[in-house]
């Protein structure tokens, strides 16, 4: 049996989320930038990457979200997923601009599932929250060639923002019903990173609502996350502010795009730095590493 990366409030790390760029064709006024410093200009080389994930399977670790930026505005995105080793899923979070032209051949080399960006179906409002309001019409065609290539269940990412789009819950419902269970609606509270808690919603709010229009409601363990089925649809709620369940039952290590593994999205001051030239066993301590310092960020 391999060894775990267990942190010291006994979570085991099962996953690991790696930022493979900071660089971004919208400007999506609620973007975190996965925590990073925007000072930091290096990108891994994807021979980084593969080595980084290969030392996480020996300790178990067996599944990898690539994010961004938007990780498609690299060219070597492919080359990047075929080095992987071998794991049991591999996904991506993107904005689905570049998507319609690349799904087949990101399928092809070994990507399993897309989540996608879509706070809106309205222009207006997608413009607004995006600064990038011709996008749209692309991004629709990013999901369905998603679909075609078989990187399903495609998730749309819908973040909540007052007075934007915190109307348009039963719209995306109706968008989603027409993709015959191929697309999961994930609803998002907003993480108010840039001094924006004039868009936050009232999350109880939404989740009483969901519960009133339900015909039935799961929760998954990791996250205190709900999933409601309403009009054949399914239905996510994601809430991660002052959740302490989300914490606690968290079981995923972030990396930057510059290399270093970031034990806590909501920190930036306990970064474990991996070199380009780092070896295997290098690498493997750093992780452990990384996991040594690991602490809930909400707690009880």
């Amino acid at each position: 049996m391999k060894n775990t990366l267990t942190d010291n409030y006994g979570r085991v790390i099962k996953s690991l989320r790696i930022s493979i760029t900071k660089k971004c064709n919208l400007n999506c006024i609620y973007c975190h930038q996965e925590g990073e410093s925007l000072s930091q200009s290096h990108e891994m080389s994807p021979e980084t990457i593969a080595k980084i994930v290969t030392a996480a399977t020996e300790f178990g670790v067996d599944k990898v979200k690539f994010s961004g930026g938007e990780p498609l505005m690299r060219e070597d995105f492919e080359k990047i997923i075929a080095g992987m080793p071998d794991l049991r899923n591999i996904s991506a979070t993107t904005n689905g601009v570049l998507l319609s032209r690349r799904a087949a051949a990101l399928a092809s080399s070994g990507l399993d599932r897309v989540n996608i960006s879509l706070p809106s179906t309205n222009k207006e409002h997608y413009g607004a929250i995006t600064g990038s309001p011709d996008m749209l019409p692309r991004v629709i065609e990013g999901i369905n060639a998603a679909i075609d290539a078989g990187l399903t269940p495609v998730k749309l990412n819908m973040v909540l923002l007052k007075g934007i789009n915190n109307s348009e819950i039963d719209d995306a419902i109706k968008f989603i019903a027409g993709y015959d269970g191929n697309v999961i609606l994930q609803l998002i509270e907003l993480m108010n990173f840039r001094d924006i808690s004039r868009f936050m919603v009232d999350i109880d709010g939404v989740e009483k609502m969901l519960e009133g229009r339900a015909t039935r409601v799961n929760e998954r363990e990791m996250h205190r996350r709900k999933k409601y089925f309403i009009d054949g649809v399914e239905v996510e709620l994601v809430r991660p502010i002052d959740n302490s369940r989300f914490c606690s039952n968290c079981n995923r290590l972030r990396v930057t795009s510059g290399g270093k593994l970031k034990p806590c999205l909501m920190r930036n001051d306990n970064l474990i730095e991996v070199k380009e030239d780092s070896s295997q066993e290098e690498i493997k301590e750093r992780l452990m590493e990384a996991v040594r310092i690991r602490e809930p960020y909400y707690r009880e």
